[in-house]
């Protein structure tokens, strides 16, 4: 496998797994607002480990950037998005998971 290939898996790789991430950050949401807290706080762990594997990726890409390998194209620039984006969906998935805890108290 070229370079180029391995690059463009490794990224891919990234996507995947932020878009799981964040898939499970939105059904967290769902699940707190049907009150069922406790799969609301399964899957904001399991997207914890997809994100937390998509950002490794990335860390490794920045690291091969850093030892001089020409790393930067369209394609991360689109998984850094998607990593950024994951994350904060996470934040705003914990924020309205406290809202319905809250809301649901009363």
């Amino acid at each position: 496998m070229g370079q180029n290939e391995e690059l463009e898996m490794q990224v891919f790789q990234i996507i995947s797994a932020v878009g799981t991430a964040r898939s499970c950050y939105i059904e967290a949401i769902h699940a707190a607002k049907d009150k069922d807290y406790e799969r609301a706080a399964e899957l904001l762990k399991k997207g914890d480990v997809s994100f937390s594997e998509g950002h490794d990726s990335h860390l490794e890409l920045l690291g091969r950037e850093a030892e001089g390998e020409a790393v930067a194209c369209l394609l991360v620039m689109h998984a850094e998005d998607q990593l950024m984006s994951a994350e904060a969906f996470k934040l705003v998935a914990q924020e309205l998971i406290d809202v319905y805890k809250e809301i649901n108290k009363k």
